[in-house]
């Protein structure tokens, strides 16, 4: 099974995919920098050799753009600083030679939410032209709907999605069920479960998922509350997630935890273990 969690790069870039290992990870989720700064620090060159030399062990490795950057927003100067941001993550994907970057959309803050799905697509186009780094391909995640926050409807990503496609670039989705149980798509039974899909393919497509992150949910159906819980401790409960890792669908998808962490890795190797037991 391609499962894994999102590892600190604490000590060195490399230093995430030998916590992963140690955790029994399949795949592994890193930032590329402190994600809290806007500024950061070139790549060390020693640190990239080890990176490269370790990553072939991983079914999939992938990166988690800054939560700093917001293509959405009015403020022009927090926009212009957001495109640059995510150039520069474009371009640190290329140097450790990962072809899959996360973003969360982005959220509109008091402007119309069209407005802010149209400065998205800018912002995303534009990051692309300034890297020049097309090999690396800008997954869009499913968000939990929470104030203006963009990217909780399926069809708000289709838009940006398909806009971007149209014009010659690379886009897909990574979804996660904590954000999307949180939005209003019910995982926890069959008949849910099913239609969620059924919704998901018809208006993005089964091809355009590269990426899953599975956490559970501290927040009921429809809440719009993103707070993530460990494996079956939440409200979507374990049956969601026996769907999920059961399902020949997703067989290929490299599936990502992001719950919460204590200052070890037992939380990962705990809820790893509930998952891979959860598979029929």
């Amino acid at each position: 099974m391609n499962l894994g969690a999102h590892m600190s790069i604490a000590g060195g870039i490399h230093k995430a995919l030998e916590r992963g290992r140690s955790a029994g990870c399949h795949a592994v989720q890193i930032f590329t920098k402190n994600q809290t700064r806007w500024a950061c620090p070139p790549l060390k060159h020693q640190e990239v050799e080890i990176f490269h030399s370790l990553k072939s062990e991983f079914y999939s490795v992938f990166v988690h753009a800054s939560y700093l950057i917001n293509l959405a927003s009015p403020d022009e100067e927090l926009f212009f600083k957001s495109v640059s941001s995510l150039a520069v993550e474009l371009d640190r994907c290329r140097i450790l030679g990962l072809k899959l970057l996360i973003l969360h959309p982005g959220f509109s803050k008091e402007d119309d939410k069209a407005n802010g799905i149209r400065r998205i697509i800018r912002g995303l186009e534009a990051a692309y032209d300034q890297s020049d780094t097309a090999e690396v391909e800008i997954l869009l995640e499913t968000m939990s709907g929470q104030g203006s926050v963009l990217g909780s409807r399926f069809e708000e990503l289709r838009e940006i999605m398909g806009e971007l496609k149209a014009d010659g670039y690379p886009a897909g989705i990574c979804l996660d069920t904590c954000h999307i149980f949180s939005a209003g798509y019910d995982l926890r039974e069959p008949e849910s479960y099913h239609s969620t899909w059924a919704e998901f393919e018809e208006k993005l497509g089964l091809s355009s998922l590269k990426v899953i992150h599975l956490n559970d949910s501290k927040g009921e159906l429809g809440s719009h509350i993103d707070r993530h819980e460990h494996i079956g401790q939440g409200k979507i409960g374990l049956k969601g997630f026996e769907l999920m890792v059961s399902d020949p669908r997703l067989k290929n998808i490299p599936m990502s935890l992001e719950t919460p962490k204590g200052p070890g890795l037992e939380e990962d190797i705990k809820n790893l273990n509930l998952l891979r037991s959860l598979r029929l």
